[in-house]
């Protein structure tokens, strides 16, 4: 059963405070040149969601797994989803599952495995095939390294293959036909990324993504380290690598609202896990950082994984990896349904033109059928 909401009046920010009276100071202007929100005051609805505390269940890969199920938490969700519907298992016996993408052109699922420096492959009648190995970097020191393979996966407008290549540090592009790899970008500032972790395509071509240290095995404090900041980042189509914002502590998921107007961003920090939106302007301008999600009661209450890869449906709905699952949300974070396996569930994606939902959920791929016409 559920455990009661937790009431949460205030949601606070990076750069958030009070004056004496208890009232909201102006928004501060961080030094990577956003106004960023000093406190927002919760809607009832994100309220809620912030608060919403989940089943105890192991907070680590490798944790003992029962059979997935849909949870329903608003009828919401049944014009998404048929009652009774539940997800059926489609891949096992990966090491830790990301970056899945639909490729409409071969009508398979593309994923990833960051230990195991693997992409594979999944279709209907034929299972699971190897496709790149390496998907990443070859030759790199274990001991330096966590994950040499590919994380994050999505496609281009031509339908090539982008990377989020953790263990090269780089943006690839792959041509699905030859196998050619590009390397996009690699550095920012003159120095190298981190470790690229997931992406998302824009209309115009734009890639937005994130760079945390997870592939480093000791994270911030590795001697391949050489960025300062953990950062959100795009690419424009004319090659420029712009920092959009260096200040949170593990960015990981990454997705752009319909009208691209919304920037959403994960952060998996155990200290403090959260969904944050920007606002993005006509111009591309990024500001009015806040905080959309509050993560850290669900946490606490021993749901499995941290905020982490996400999708955003074409009305706007979120389908967000959060602590105990992978969870459907209003843009105003009020909960709908949540994916739950005891286990974590690290990314997902819409494919089957729309007719269902993919999962990378900790070492296995999950297939969740979405009602005709919701998405596709």
């Amino acid at each position: 059963m559920l455990a009661p909401f937790v009431p949460i009046a205030r949601l606070i920010v990076a750069n958030g405070r009070f004056g004496k009276d208890g009232t909201p100071t102006p928004p501060l202007a961080g030094a990577d040149g956003l106004a960023h929100a000093g406190v927002m005051i919760a809607s009832r609805r994100s309220v809620l969601a912030a608060g919403f505390a989940l089943v105890a269940a192991p907070t680590l890969a490798g944790a003992a797994e029962t059979t997935p199920r849909l949870r329903r938490l608003s009828p919401g969700l049944d014009h998404m989803i048929a009652p009774g519907t539940e997800p059926e298992v489609i891949a096992t016996g990966i090491r830790w599952a990301e970056g899945p993408v639909w490729v409409p052109g071969g009508g398979y699922l593309l994923f990833s495995d960051p230990p195991a420096n693997i992409v594979r492959r999944w279709q209907r009648g034929r299972g699971v095939s190897v496709v790149l190995n390496p998907s990443g970097a070859g030759g790199t020191d274990p001991a330096l390294v966590r994950e040499p393979g590919a994380n994050g996966l999505a496609l281009d407008a031509r339908g090539a293959l982008l990377i989020a290549n953790s263990g090269g540090r780089s943006l690839d592009r792959v041509d699905l036909k030859t196998g050619r790899r590009t390397v996009l970008a690699d550095r920012h500032a003159g120095k190298r990324f981190n470790s690229p972790n997931d992406l998302h395509v824009a209309k115009d071509g734009t890639i937005w993504f994130t760079d945390p240290p997870y592939g480093f095995k000791d994270g911030d404090q590795s001697p391949l380290k050489e960025q300062t900041v953990n950062g959100v980042y795009r690419r424009r189509p004319d090659g420029m690598v712009d920092l959009i914002d260096g200040t949170l502590t593990r960015p990981n998921g990454i997705a752009l609202s319909p009208d691209e107007r919304r920037l959403y961003v994960s952060v998996s920090d155990e200290a403090a896990p959260a969904i944050m939106v920007y606002d993005v302007d006509a111009r591309g301008q990024v500001g009015h950082r806040r905080m959309l999600l509050d993560a850290r009661a669900m946490l606490a209450a021993g749901g499995a994984g941290l905020p982490d890869g996400m999708k955003v449906a074409r009305d706007g709905t979120l389908v967000c990896s959060v602590p105990g699952g992978m969870m459907l949300m209003t843009p105003e974070a009020e909960p709908l349904g949540l994916v739950e396996q005891g286990a974590p569930i690290a990314n997902c994606a819409f494919g089957e033109a729309g007719r269902a939902l993919f999962m990378a959920a900790n070492d296995r791929i999950l297939r969740l059928e979405l009602r005709p016409g919701w998405q596709g």
